[in-house]
């Protein structure tokens, strides 16, 4: 009942999307989500607070790293 959440794995486009971590100067905010490599559009997935939901979306995703953009 309380014991660990799955995490339902999910795909990406991984020709045309990289997985990015937007990373506000000002505040320290970062949001997880995929930018398109043709077009620059950031597309976002989740808000990241700590380092247990970055590895919650890295998990979900089957990525081994993400590259931080400010």
């Amino acid at each position: 009942m309380f014991g660990k959440k799955k995490i339902i794995k999910k795909e990406y486009d991984r020709e045309n999307q990289r997985p990015i971590l937007k990373c506000s100067i000002c505040n320290g905010e970062q949001v997880a989500g995929f930018k398109n490599i043709h077009t620059g559009k950031f597309e976002e997935i989740a808000l990241i607070r700590n380092r247990k939901e970055l590895e919650d979306f890295m998990d979900m995703y089957g990525i081994d790293s993400v590259e931080k953009e400010y």
